[in-house]
């Protein structure tokens, strides 16, 4: 058992001491009725063993940095208003008969990459990978209300304007009669105009297993949870964030070091429009060979995306590269990258004046004051060095973060540690920690602060992990 493993008599003796439908509880039912082996391996709803090596982007340029910080140990504190996550739903397409009131089987469940609630907080809609779905569910009931498929041909082709089906100067690496029959598979979404669009990167086409031609983003009509566009996007996109005055969506593309900036200035999806292609660094060439990984053949493998609170900039994690990308809208030219940090960043959110960041393969998390950050000016060489971050060492593979509104803790998924890490964002200690299932990756918390949402991505390698969405109450103390 490594270090990172939690222990099964650990949980146990947690499970003994909260009986009210807590996560131990449910694994001390499941172990008095069935045997270690079929626990770890067939019929379990929830896994405790230690990921392996989930790492993306763990490039030969990323690179162990010096930076000053404040990490210390991982001690558990037990002052300020937060008391517990309360497990109160999994979701998950692994085991028909659970045998308990906790966990229900959903097969539209396959592979969920991420999670994003609806502005008023009502629904919430789960982008699953590997299903060509964003299945939709109700809040409080926590019934699904409906699954999108992304599913596209002649019957739907009015969804493309004018039948478009590349953008910029990409190219089809196949030959195909009609490249606007696909499947396409949701990784990240963002909301735009007051939250009536939900906008839905597309990993690539079906087919196109290399990710070398352009892709797609869907837009959804979040009031009739229908698709209403689907606009071509470069290769890989998976980050997309659109910015506060409701003016841009940044589509940011893992595939080859670029962004595609769109005007949505307009109430009409149709009337949308790129308007800028940049680049970060250096563009990559699609030509790929069939032992490539794209996953981890990115370049830069630009990821977390975020808008400045004043609009003027757009921040872009090099997950691949040295630091964070500064992109400013104006002139639509990329400025120069972040540096100082740890690297192999993942996540970036901007709350209360802060930037705060995930590092995946050093399993941190990270704040500074934006304006002390852009106190510093760019040097010759492109790079605005920033050095005095404050950080927590969450676990290895920390992944999606959210904050409450108010700024006073942050929430980790730590995918190869299978856990789930709240932070006090003042101490920046860890103040309580949770086991998920295997593979947590996506992580939202409901526009009120009161539900946390993970989901935890399945790989076929790995039996009976992840597939699953766990849904959480965080109780508070003096709420």
């Amino acid at each position: 058992m490594t270090k990172n493993q939690p222990d099964i008599n650990s949980i146990l003796k947690q499970a003994k001491t909260d009986k009210k439908n807590e996560f131990g509880f449910i694994i001390l039912k499941n172990l008095t009725r069935k045997t270690m082996f079929l626990l770890c391996y067939s019929s379990l709803v929830l896994c405790f063993t230690s990921c392996s090596n989930g790492s993306t982007a763990n490039s030969n340029s990323t690179q162990y940095v010096q930076v000053k910080d404040s990490l210390k140990s991982k001690e558990i504190v037990k002052n300020g208003t937060f008391k517990k996550l309360k497990l109160v739903k999994i979701i998950q397409s692994k085991t028909m008969s659970t045998n308990n009131n906790i966990s229900v089987y959903e097969p539209a469940i396959n592979s969920p990459k991420s999670i994003i609630y609806a502005k008023d907080g009502s629904k919430f809609y789960v982008n699953s990978l590997e299903g060509y779905t964003t299945v939709v569910f109700d809040t409080k009931s926590l019934k699904k209300l409906k699954e999108i498929r992304h599913e596209f041909n002649a019957s739907n082709n009015k969804l493309f304007k004018n039948n478009e089906n590349t953008v910029f100067d990409y190219t089809f690496k196949q030959t195909k009669t009609e490249y606007n029959d696909f499947l396409g598979k949701p990784v990240e979404s963002c909301l735009s105009h007051e939250g009536k669009y939900l906008w839905v990167t597309y990993y690539r086409r079906d087919w196109d297993p290399k990710a070398e031609s352009p892709s797609a983003v869907a837009i959804i009509n979040t009031e009739t949870d229908e698709i209403v566009r689907i606009m071509p996007s470069g290769p890989l996109p998976k980050m997309i964030a659109c910015s506060g005055d409701n003016k841009f969506i940044a589509v940011t593309h893992w595939g080859d070091n670029t962004i595609g900036l769109i005007d949505i200035s307009s109430n009409n999806p149709m009337d949308f429009n790129y308007i800028s292609h940049i680049t970060v660094d250096t563009r990559l060439s699609m030509n790929f060979s069939s032992s490539s990984d794209r996953d981890s053949d990115c370049g830069n493998c630009l990821r977390g995306t975020v808008f400045t609170p004043d609009n003027k900039k757009i921040l872009i994690a090099k997950m691949g590269g040295n630091g964070i990308a500064v992109i400013d809208v104006a002139s639509k030219k990329y400025l120069g990258t972040i540096t100082g940090s740890y690297l192999n960043l993942r996540h970036l959110v901007i709350n209360n004046g802060y930037l705060v960041l995930s590092s995946n393969k050093f399993g941190v998390v990270q704040k500074a004051k934006l304006e002390d950050i852009f106190a510093q000016k760019f040097n010759e060489e492109n790079k605005l060095v920033y050095t005095n971050w404050k950080t927590i060492d969450v676990g290895p593979g920390a992944r999606t973060i959210d904050i409450t509104e108010d700024g006073k803790y942050f929430f980790a998924c730590v995918n190869n540690a299978s856990k789930v890490a709240v932070v006090d964002a003042l101490t920046m200690k860890i103040i309580s920690e949770v086991n998920v299932a295997k593979f947590p990756v996506g992580m939202a918390l409901s526009p009120n602060g009161k539900q946390l949402i993970i989901t935890c991505q399945g790989k076929d390698t790995v039996p009976g992990s992840g597939n699953t969405v766990m849904v959480f109450e965080v109780i508070y103390e003096n709420k």
